[in-house]
């Protein structure tokens, strides 16, 4: 979903956050994966892939329209500010004041379009979609003489990216639907606040305008009313309609009924088929190329893209992030904006506080064990990566592992999981964690992509790290690489597992931070498990003091253990909060699941 913040009014947006929330909330499938772009403004306001709708809602209510006013607003003001004086004209017309930044706003969303196309282009065997939302470009390219000539004759520069921009899409099978938040318009409601328009003077109907001491010379105006605005509006519809039509996709316009539209969008992205072939000779010539697809069964509708632009020039160097020591099959599922799920995978990221201004996250990766093969001497590829919101990366590691397991370690990894443990430094931040695994031996890959918030343990005066968590069952499992610092305070090794037997028994670890400052006073750890209905299943409460810090910003380390025997096959809900009686409150949760005994 790319969120055009060039191309929508202020006023707008709270239409746009109700219809992406829209989406997201009704249309968006447990299965699906989606990302948030914004065509300008905070580098933390987008999101990666994600199938959590809380952290796509969150990017969302992020979005804050900055449309310039309109080119027949901004042409109508400068009239009234320059009337007589010789300004704001060229040629005797009265010129758009910002139609320079208006052209570059046109580009910079089409740019967006296009990286976006071709950053999901690795993506193969499934049919991708950019959900539009826009009011559409209000460069008007129509104007012949604009775009060969004169101010903001970037028209023809804008024609090839719209051209570069479908390019890239047919390239990447990427369709494109327009959803325009206006929903249904006739350019009526933006005049609201409009006293006058130039139009309205042309023939002399406010003489002060055309005589007396400001000469009789009237500059032409050109149209700026009502209907200038009419086809302002044609215009950015037709450019929504275009990136739409030429990519496979439809656009959502003069319509109030996003559901339906939405709908029609799920539906088509539901039930499809990926018919790729390659061309021969695969010339770079440039040029467009025709496709047809045609079927033999009577009463069918076909829909699928018109055709495509072959590239020219050399064939580019693929950009990828690189690792230090990843092989190419690994760097190629790290680079990619979806997970590979060829190799069964768990992971879990716990951030902790460090030495300022950092914090040390601890990483936990299983492999299912039954996806690898395990000779003698067989090797595992780990590579892991940590971006934060602008596309940086801030940390990441890769690691070449020999396994040399004994015969009954080595049936129990094949039954199991086999369980790695690392620990990288970041900024406090918001960041996905791409980790990828290659069974060399066996030749199969996967990668599971993981959003983290890191907070800044520092500076808040009172926050809590994140939860450990290990179990008897988890614990039998093979770990090739465990966390020496973790054996002071689980009694195994923390898991990814999140999933347990009713006669299993469960531990948990997690820090409560304060800064110093505050007097003397007691802090309350509370550790609940709850059932779905809200029933209290377990409940421990501890009691600190502020003396064991001696003054100095510092933390709790907090253990808590307690067995499934009396609760029964479900969900549950595990919270941690603890509360300073100086009024200072912090928490976390996490969600597991019982399940019977396996006979």
């Amino acid at each position: 979903m790319i969120l055009d913040r060039y191309h929508t009014s202020i006023l707008r947006t709270q239409r746009v956050k109700d219809a992406a929330r829209q989406f997201i909330e009704q249309h968006l499938g447990a299965n699906d994966v989606m990302a948030i772009v914004q065509t300008s403004g905070r580098t933390d306001a987008g999101q990666e892939f994600t199938s959590s709708k809380r952290l796509l809602l969150a990017s969302v209510d992020k979005f804050v329209g900055r449309k310039l006013p309109s080119p027949t607003f901004a042409r109508n003001t400068e009239f009234f500010l320059t009337f007589g004086r010789g300004q704001g004209t060229v040629g005797g017309a009265v010129a758009d004041p910002y139609v320079l930044e208006r052209a570059y706003s046109a580009r910079s969303a089409l740019r967006t379009v296009k990286n976006v196309a071709e950053s999901i282009g690795g993506v193969r065997g499934r049919r991708k979609t950019i959900l539009f939302v826009s009011e559409g470009i209000d460069y008007d390219i129509t104007d012949i003489i604009r775009v060969m000539d004169g101010p903001g004759s970037s028209g023809g520069t804008i024609l090839a990216d719209i051209r570069e921009t479908i390019t890239a899409t047919a390239r990447s099978n990427v369709s494109i639907y327009s959803i325009d938040p206006r929903g249904l318009t006739t350019a009526n409601e933006d005049t609201i606040g409009v006293r006058s328009f130039a139009d309205q003077h042309r023939y002399g109907a406010n003489s002060e305008l055309n005589t007396g001491d400001r000469g009789s010379a009237r500059p032409t105006i050109g149209t700026m009313g009502l209907g200038a605005l009419m086809n302002e509006q044609q215009v950015s519809q037709d450019s929504l309609r275009t990136l739409a039509g030429e990519t496979g996709g439809f656009a959502a316009i003069n319509s109030n009924d996003f559901a339906t539209a939405f709908d029609r969008i799920v539906t088509y992205n539901s039930s499809y088929y990926v018919l790729a072939y390659y061309p021969q000779p695969a010339k770079r010539d440039d040029k467009f190329h025709r496709i047809e697809v045609r079927v033999s069964r009577p009463g069918l509708t076909v829909r699928a893209r018109r055709g495509y632009v072959a590239p020219k020039g050399n064939r580019p160097v693929p950009r990828a992030a690189s690792n230090d020591g990843a092989s190419p099959e690994v760097l190629e599922i790290l680079n990619s904006p979806l997970q590979v799920s060829g190799l069964g995978m768990r992971v879990f990221a716990s951030p902790f506080r460090s030495s300022p201004p950092n914090a040390v996250v601890v990483l936990g990766v299983e492999l299912l064990g039954r996806d690898l093969a395990l000779p003698e001497g067989g090797k595992i590829e780990l590579s892991f990566v940590a971006v934060d919101g602008s596309g940086e990366i801030r940390a990441g590691t890769t690691d070449h592992l020999t396994l040399n397991l004994r015969p009954d370690t080595r049936a129990r990894a094949q039954q199991g999981w086999l369980r790695f443990l690392d620990r990288f430094t970041v900024p406090p931040g918001r960041y996905q964690v791409r980790i990828a695994s290659h069974d060399v031996t066996g030749g199969r890959v996967g990668s599971v992509l993981y959003d983290l918030d890191v907070p800044d343990f520092n500076r808040l005066p009172f926050s809590m790290s994140g939860l450990l968590l290990t179990s008897a069952t988890a614990s039998r499992s093979v770990t090739v690489r465990p966390d020496e610092q973790l054996r002071e305070v689980l009694p195994a090794p923390a898991v990814a597992m999140r999933t347990f037997p009713q006669n299993d028994e469960l531990a948990l670890f997690t820090e409560v931070y304060e800064r110093a400052g505050a007097p003397p006073h007691r802090v309350d750890i509370v550790t609940t498990v709850k059932a779905v209905d809200g029933t209290v299943l377990f409940r421990h409460q501890e009691e600190r003091s502020s003396s064991e810090l001696d003054g100095k910003s510092g933390g709790y380390g907090h253990s808590v253990r307690f067995r499934l025997h009396d609760f029964r096959p479900g969900a549950y809900v595990l919270t941690v909060e603890a509360q300073s009686r100086v009024g200072q409150t912090a928490s976390r949760q996490l969600q597991f699941t019982v399940t019977p005994v396996q006979q």
